[in-house]
C-alpha cells in the first residue's frame, strides 16, 4: 500500500456497516498503520441512512473526516444516490445489487454483487452482509491484509457469531479475488 486510503461504507441502519469500519480501522492498526473511523446515522435505529467512514494512511492523518473517498460502498438505494458520485476520480464503488436498482453516473470503477442476497442464502442471515462486504473491499484494495481483517472481525463480531461471519468475510475474499482475475483475463 501506497499513501492513504479513503473509505465510505454506506447503506441503512441496521446493516452493520459501523461495525464493518470500526472492524477496517481496527485491522489498519493491528498492521502498524494509523487509522481514523467516524461514523453518522439517521435517527432511525434501523433503515435510517448510516455511513461509516474510515482513513487508513501510512502517514500521520491530519484531518479524521474523509473528503473525497477513494472506495465507496453502496448498500442501499438511498446511500447510493447520496454517495457513489463523490467517489474519487478512478475510485472504486463496490455496489450490492440486491437493493441498489440504479447507480447514478460515478467517475470510477464499479463492482456490482448480490451482497445481502448470497449473505442469506450461503450463511442463512442477511446479519453478516457487512462482513462479505467488508472481505470484497479488502480483496479489492488491498487496504489492509485479510489475515489482519480476520482477526480485527474475530476480536469485534458478537460472541457466537464469529465462524458466521469469517465464512462470510473469506465469501467476499473470494468474490473479489475472482473478480480480479476476471479483470485480468
Amino acid at each position: 500500500m501506497t499513501g492513504t486510503w479513503e473509505f465510505r461504507l454506506s447503506g441503512s441502519g441496521g446493516q452493520g456497516l459501523i461495525l464493518a469500519g470500526v472492524i477496517l480501522a481496527d485491522a489498519a492498526v493491528r498492521e502498524g498503520k494509523n487509522a481514523v473511523q467516524s461514523q453518522s446515522y439517521g435517527p432511525e435505529a434501523r433503515g435510517g441512512a448510516s455511513k461509516a467512514e474510515v482513513i487508513i494512511s501510512l502517514d500521520e492523518i491530519d484531518y479524521p473526516k474523509v473528503g473525497v473517498p477513494d472506495v465507496v460502498l453502496v448498500m442501499s438505494q438511498e446511500a447510493a444516490d447520496k454517495y457513489a458520485p463523490a467517489v474519487k476520480k478512478n475510485g472504486l464503488v463496490v455496489v450490492d445489487s440486491t437493493y441498489v436498482k440504479r447507480l447514478p453516473p460515478v467517475p470510477g470503477r464499479v463492482y456490482s454483487f448480490p451482497i445481502s442476497r448470497l449473505a442469506k442464502e450461503r450463511m442463512g442471515k442477511e446479519l453478516v452482509a457487512n462482513a462479505l462486504a467488508l472481505g470484497i473491499l479488502v480483496g479489492l484494495t488491498g487496504a489492509v491484509s485479510p489475515q489482519a481483517v480476520k482477526e480485527a472481525l474475530l476480536a469485534r463480531v458478537p460472541k457466537g457469531s464469529e465462524a458466521q461471519n469469517l465464512q462470510a468475510l473469506e465469501l467476499g475474499l473470494e468474490l473479489a479475488a475472482a473478480q480480479a482475475m476476471k479483470a485480468s483475463a
